[in-house]
């Protein structure tokens, strides 16, 4: 068997391709599947998509390290298989640091060059997240001590998020007053009402995000959106308040009606009023909603690429699945042209037309 090429630091890869001019780049992310034949489906995917040469992939990691031996699989696997760089996601919700000790050194033994530090959502059944005993409290914690114990060896990625984090996205009638310009292109307005993260809360999410790139941190990763101009105002929101790490948009293609609002719920995701009303006209034709996911997600990498921030990277949330984010990288005239086998081409026909 060859040997493996040595793992990269993602910071190093941008900086290599920025300073080359080899721009736009992208990656995916995936999450460890349930079932036995999942993975071995998301094997079989990672493979074909492997060839459009992505700068990275990544893995999520569950509550507590739930998944974090499949997690791990997954990551060198893929790294041994593909020679792809990989970003291993670590959280510390329900986690002791001894869990984060035993990921660190099987990266470490296994050619895992990043990790991308995250507090985590709370364990499932439960609204508020807690630390555990002997555990982390933030993603702070967590960066501090990766970069403790083992200096500078991984490269670590650190979460963004354009709208204000969830937990600090409140009633709008709370704040009491009118909102500012600021907060009103920031609103989240669902069935429930109207939310924002206010300005007082935003100020504080940006300083808690520089103390993470301060302690180590070397790249930023968005939470989902759907309003590109929030993400690009973050941006310079975050340039103005001296972090200066690359920041990649996440981007997650609208697959199905129901997960996106299930999505959008749970991250309480801005929606402007013209992606909002489309859907409603779309949601019962599954084809149609897959179409404009595509398109949307195509017109959001336009805007983000043609913006005057600087940002020349895109991060697909795959949802482990392939089609979407290969028609938005086709519609932006970065596909490469590749040989599908027969399963690619069976779940492409399945999944709809191909959108040009």
């Amino acid at each position: 068997m060859a040997a493996i090429a040595p793992a990269e630091k993602i910071v190093d890869k941008i900086n290599r391709r920025e300073q080359a001019g080899e721009v736009p780049y992208f990656s995916f992310e995936y999450f460890p599947p349930r079932t036995e034949q999942g993975v071995n489906n998301l094997y079989a995917r990672i493979e074909r998509m492997a060839q459009q040469e992505p700068l990275f992939v990544d893995f999520t990691w569950g509550a507590g390290g739930s998944t974090c031996d499949l997690t791990i699989d997954l990551s060198a696997s893929t790294k041994e298989k593909t020679g792809l760089d990989v970003n291993m996601h670590m959280t510390c919700t329900n986690q002791e640091s001894s869990k984060v000790d035993e990921g660190l050194k099987a990266a470490q033994e296994k050619n895992i060059r990043n990790i991308c530090a995250l507090r985590g959502d709370p364990p499932k059944g439960q609204d508020k997240w807690e630390a555990v005993e002997g555990g982390f409290e933030c993603a702070l914690d967590l960066v501090k001590y990766i970069r403790k114990e083992t200096g500078d060896h991984f490269g670590i990625s650190v979460s963004g998020y354009p709208e204000g984090h969830p937990d600090v996205i409140k009633p709008v009638a709370d704040l009491g007053r009118e909102l500012s310009e600021s907060e009103l292109k920031r609103v989240v307005k669902d069935e429930n009402g109207e939310f924002v993260c206010s300005d007082d809360d935003f100020a504080k999410e940006l300083a808690y995000l520089k103390e993470k790139i301060d302690a180590g941190g070397e790249v930023i990763i968005t939470q989902l959106f759907y309003d590109s101009q929030v993400f690009i105002q973050f941006v310079k929101d975050c340039r103005a308040a001296g972090i200066n790490a690359p920041v990649l948009p996440g981007l997650m293609p609208i697959q199905a009606y129901a997960g996106f609002k299930k999505m959008c719920g749970f991250c309480k995701t801005r929606v402007p009023e013209d992606v909002a009303k489309k859907m409603e006209e779309i949601k019962e034709d599954e084809a149609a909603v897959k179409a404009y996911g595509i398109e949307l997600a195509t017109q959001m990498a336009k805007d983000i690429l043609a913006s005057d921030v600087g940002v020349n990277g895109l991060h697909f949330y795959c949802l482990n699945l392939e089609k979407s984010a290969l028609a938005v990288l086709d519609n932006l005239g970065l596909k490469k042209d590749v040989v599908e086998d027969a399963a690619a081409e069976k779940e492409n026909t399945l999944a709809g037309t191909h959108i040009n």
